[in-house]
């Protein structure tokens, strides 16, 4: 399934792994793109699936016109050994009925590897939220049996909150309870084999509404900045705002091109 860039492929053993779930917004996608662009990650290779609809373009991360008529395709691999980090993106929508597979297919893929955890950058629909999530932080995150004990600490010294499970039978308050990720994709189905195959994996989402997502895209990697510091701040300043994520070149082009002349 893995098909490496050169005649070997690279040891991932103990690197992380950040992967989008394709979800509502694409946000998970978009801050994978924020990540990959603003650490200059190289490409080392890429997946060969028929799970997904194949797609092809140019390097959406060129940075000079020498590197712009590189070719991308819908699921590739980049890495960073600097910080032992490893980017999948996904750039294509699943076939029908092989988003399971898929999953099961990458998640094997991440046993050999030896990869010590797996990020998975996701989104929920905003307006399926409950009373409770309405009046707190709009990020969530949850964490596989297997992961808990090296981050809870982490994660408590955060003050992140966990997603709340729900009645797996609505309007029954006594039934059994299960979580729910309403527009998260293949989110719940990986994180649930990572949890019958004893993945190290964490899911880290925020409740989103359909239309600009670039927002949310910058507060969900500034939410993982929080936990594993991939990058600092500009400054030691408190009034310096933003961390300096570099947007890639490609998000140009993220609404289309503009209105054409000829309309006025």
């Amino acid at each position: 399934m893995f098909v490496p860039c050169g005649e070997s492929g690279p040891d991932l053993s103990g690197y992380t792994l950040l992967m989008p779930a394709v979800s509502v917004g694409n946000v998970g996608q978009l801050a994978i793109d924020l990540i990959i662009s603003t650490l200059n990650m190289s490409k080392i290779g890429y997946f060969y699936t028929d799970c997904l609809v194949p797609v092809v373009g140019n390097n959406p991360y060129a940075t000079a016109e020498e590197n712009s008529t590189e070719l991308s395709i819908n699921t590739e691999v980049y890495s960073l050994p600097s910080k032992k980090l490893v980017a999948l993106q996904l750039r294509s929508i699943f076939i029908k009925y092989k988003s399971k597979s898929f999953c099961e297919k990458l998640l094997s893929w991440v046993k050999s590897s030896n990869c010590a955890k797996v990020i998975v950058l996701s989104s929920s629909h905003s307006y399926h939220r409950n009373d409770l999530q309405l009046r707190s932080t709009p990020f969530r995150y949850l964490v596989t049996p297997s992961l808990q004990n090296t981050v809870q600490n982490q994660l408590m010294n955060l003050n992140w909150e966990e997603m709340e499970k729900s009645p797996r039978i609505p309007e029954i308050n006594d039934s059994d309870t299960c979580i729910r990720i309403p527009g998260g994709g293949i989110t719940k189905t990986l994180y649930e084999e990572s949890c019958s195959r004893e993945i190290p994996m964490a899911v880290l989402l925020k409740f989103v509404s359909e239309g600009d997502n670039i927002p949310d895209a910058l507060g969900l990697v500034e939410y993982l900045n929080e936990w594993l510091h991939i990058i600092q701040p500009r400054s030691a300043d408190p009034t310096t705002s933003a961390l300096p994520w570099k947007m890639p070149s490609s998000w140009k082009l993220l609404f289309g091109s503009g209105l054409p002349p000829a309309l006025f």
